[in-house]
């Protein structure tokens, strides 16, 4: 009895590729089944910020806090959930100021919220990926500093690619308002020949901290000295512009900066200080970037007290000419919080090595998303 070779080899085929792919199904299956690790986080400094990015860690199923490091001898010892005043304290996870220690429990990704300085960082940053944990950072400097600090972005970019992680600086401005948001507003663009931004903010809506950094009660003469010794103002506004320039390839060769009071024509009372009318209420910065004295870019941030309409405005000029406002503006410290955590899943994924937010594909991260 004869047999038909080309049948039977069709047979033996077929066969086999059904057997992969019951494989793939069954290991598809299996991997599905297999509950992940959570994404094991550090919270790296507890002062307002850092407490509202914690609380926010907290209700997302996918992470797991499990370590905290301040130097506030207030807070080391306490358990990170009291000291964060959330509902469900204790969290069992002590604050510490022994930051080697903290860091080296391996965590998957290290918060940071210190210092808008990035100099003042460094050392904390480079612990961090040392540790081998990607790193989120809410220093305003380090959001795109390639052009203010283009030494301590290489270092800190050869560093992360080293250590194999990646880090990110961002928050609601620098980060989103006045330059990711933007940026991304430019997709529908076919030529762009300026970009603008504004953004006003009411600062007695905000944390002390943030008050006091803008000047909020201070004599004009007080407010233009601390200026001057640069201590007043809001740190990031060159870096929004300088990601502008580069990702819309505007051929930007000199930024400024300017900073002026917010002068109060009445007394405004926030929870934390009092403005009388005539002292400085907050500040009014200018950040353009210009081409041989020509301006390509401008964005304006006025954030004080009392502000009457806040809101977020963004616009293109060029074809077509495109604008956009969001009428009460982005939610501050919510919104930076939010930004934060956002983006704990994408520097995960991210290439190793120093990321800004202009590159990072930032999305929502839902509070049951699965590790």
């Amino acid at each position: 009895m004869g047999f038909d070779v080309a049948c039977t080899s069709e047979f033996l085929y077929r066969k086999g590729f059904v057997f992969r792919q019951n494989a793939r199904h069954a290991r598809a299956v299996q991997k599905a089944n297999t509950l992940k690790k959570k994404i094991r986080a550090i919270q790296y400094g507890v002062g307002p910020i850092g407490a509202s990015i914690a609380r926010l860690m907290r209700e997302k199923f996918a992470i797991e806090i499990i370590g905290a490091i301040d130097t506030d001898p207030a807070k080391v010892g306490h358990d990170l959930g009291e000291i964060v005043g959330a509902s469900d304290a204790p969290w069992g996870v002590k604050i510490s100021d022994d930051s080697s220690h903290v860091l080296g429990q391996a965590a998957d990704v290290v918060i940071h919220s210190t210092s808008s300085s990035l100099p003042k960082v460094m050392d904390q940053l480079l612990a961090c990926l040392e540790a081998e944990s990607c790193v989120v950072s809410t220093c305003e400097e380090l959001s795109y500093p390639y052009r203010t600090y283009p030494e301590l972005a290489a270092r800190l970019d050869t560093a992360a690619k080293e250590w194999g992680v990646a880090l990110v600086g961002t928050g609601v401005n620098p980060g989103f308002v006045l330059d990711k948001l933007l940026i991304t507003l430019a997709a529908v663009s076919q030529r762009i020949e300026h970009a603008s931004g504004r953004r006003v903010v009411d600062a007695g809506k905000r944390r002390e901290p943030l008050q006091r950094k803008i000047g909020a009660g201070m004599t004009l003469d007080e407010f233009r000295e601390k200026v001057a010794a640069g201590i007043i103002k809001h740190v990031g506004l060159p870096e929004s512009v300088a990601m502008v320039a580069d990702s819309l390839n505007l051929d930007v060769n000199e930024i400024t900066e300017t900073i002026d009071p917010v002068v109060a024509s009445e007394r405004v009372q926030t929870q934390y200080l009092t403005v009388e009318p005539g002292q400085a209420a907050g500040v009014h910065q200018i950040g353009r970037g210009l081409y041989n004295g020509k301006e390509l870019i401008h964005l304006e941030l006025q954030m004080y007290v009392g502000a009457k309409e806040p809101a977020d405005t963004v616009a293109l000029q060029g074809h077509p000419n495109i604008s956009l406002t969001i009428t009460g503006g982005s939610p501050g410290d919510i919104a930076t919080a939010s930004l934060v955590v956002n983006s704990i899943p994408v520097i995960l994924d991210a290439p190793a090595g120093l990321r800004t937010a202009r590159d990072l594909p930032i999305g929502f991260f839902s509070p049951n998303a699965r590790p």
